[in-house]
């Protein structure tokens, strides 16, 4: 009974320990594809935390995010890469 027992507090921490992971996973993620935007912001809310002035994070968080956003709004599937382009003048030029 003891044994049957210890297993089940096994699998239950092994499961737990799976799911730590995966959230640690999602967040290195986020970071990665949220890129400057989210750093800055962070930077900020540490520095005001800290009692000092976090302005100047939060504009090159604001600028990073406009920078993102005007980016976004020029790619497309067509010229995602910016291979189309290329491909396109070269195969017009022959």
């Amino acid at each position: 009974m003891r044994d049957r027992l210890k297993k089940q507090q096994g699998q239950g921490m092994t499961e737990y320990i799976i799911v730590v992971a995966l959230v640690a996973i999602s967040a290195i993620a986020v970071f990665q594809l949220f890129g400057q935007t989210l750093r800055s912001q962070t930077a900020a809310i540490a520095k005001e935390l800290a009692g000092e002035d976090g302005a100047s994070q939060s504009q090159a968080a604001r600028a990073a995010a406009e920078q993102a956003a005007g980016q976004s709004a020029a790619k497309s599937l067509k010229n995602f890469t910016g291979n189309a382009e290329a491909a396109g003048s070269a195969a017009a030029g022959q």
